[in-house]
């Protein structure tokens, strides 16, 4: 049965890697190289992978690829291949396994790293596991990529910004360095390099408001809860000029980070009576010590650009977010090992 993962993964088998190398991965962010034979690739079963791999990042106002695809077979799989950062090995073998699996271990050849393999008994069994689990393995390595984001903000961030937050709602959340501008507001701050809104504006936005029932994190109530605090405080040069959200484009969905519940919403905005638009993604949270929700988004408007590895960077930021009650709490920001149906290989 297909098994869905958001951002929590569960913690089932270990796997070591070489734990003393030091070669540095090669590849950009969300760039995957697969290692399979032509007879598996070019095949339903190597079809299966690329199309589980071939999708859209969710939510952008134009299409664009979730990653960029490489692909090697075995016998070429050699010197500068083996330091890619996100490797995916098909291993097809009915002599060594009895059902399909996957699994994963770190910095096998190159640091960071992340070596994917997926194993099975036939060709007919990979192309069922992995088109039942498409959406497993794009949110295990979308995951991949935001943990090393989330590693580098946590080492390098922006301390006005940080301050700012932390005084305001005394939460913690670490945004780019350079998010150098801030307007603040009743309960509201936006944290942006407030560019010259012709070219390009990234934006974060932390707000807060009272927490009453389930009910405040309804479809509904997040559409309302948004458009009310931006047009309160982010104001346009022209009175009858506010950012709204695109009703038909928010998609909700249900995460956890640091043992903690979070209402992920995605979606377009766009200003009212002009032609600047982007995406967003927000979290929300319940504060249990103040008894409210707090909401942290990122937003973007990059129209000469494709927006999606630059929405990924920003959505990462929001996982930095640590709450009042966090540090009372045992929890771990790290990325939890997974063996997909608890299916492991025969034979290592």
């Amino acid at each position: 049965m297909k098994r869905i993962l958001l951002f929590t993964l569960t913690a089932i088998t270990l796997l070591t890697g070489c734990g003393n190398t030091s070669k540095h991965s090669i590849g950009n962010p969300y760039e995957v190289l697969v290692v399979c034979d032509d007879n598996i690739w070019e095949a339903p079963a190597g079809r299966a992978l690329l199309y589980a791999l071939d999708t859209d990042v969710p939510c952008l106002p134009q299409s664009e690829r979730s990653f960029r695809i490489s692909r090697v077979t075995k016998s070429h799989f050699k010197g500068s291949s083996k330091a890619f950062r996100n490797i995916i090995f098909v291993d097809i073998n009915g002599d060594r396994y009895t059902q399909s699996s996957f699994k994963f271990t770190r910095d096998v050849f190159a640091k960071p790293q992340v070596y994917m393999g997926i194993q099975s008994p036939s060709m007919e069994d990979f192309e069922k596991f992995v088109t039942e689990n498409s959406q497993v393995i794009v949110d295990f390595l979308t995951r991949v990529e935001m943990e090393r984001q989330i590693n580098i903000l946590e080492e390098s961030y922006n301390e006005k910004a940080f301050n700012i937050v932390k005084e305001m709602f005394g939460c913690e959340l670490k945004i780019p360095v350079y998010l150098n501008g801030n307007m603040k507001g009743k309960d509201f701050v936006w944290l942006s390099d407030f560019n010259d809104p012709k070219a390009e504006i990234q934006s974060f936005m932390v707000y807060s408001y009272p927490y009453t029932s389930a009910d405040n994190f309804s479809r509904e109530n997040y559409i309302h809860m948004r458009d009310s605090v931006i047009k309160m405080n982010i104001r346009a040069k022209r009175m009858d000029q506010y950012i709204k959200t695109v009703d038909w484009s928010v998609v909700i969905t249900e995460g956890s980070y640091r043992d903690r519940y979070i209402q992920v919403a995605r979606g377009l905005w766009e200003m009212e009576n002009d032609i600047m638009g982007g995406p967003f993604v927000s979290h929300s949270v319940v504060d249990e010590i103040n008894n409210r929700v707090i909401v942290v988004e990122a937003f973007l408007y990059a129209p000469h650009r494709k927006k999606g590895s630059l929405m990924r960077k920003l959505e990462a930021a929001l996982f930095t977010l640590r709450m009042p009650a966090d540090e009372l709490i045992e929890q771990s920001s790290h990325l939890g090992e997974i063996v997909i149906d608890g299916s492991m290989s025969d034979t290592e």
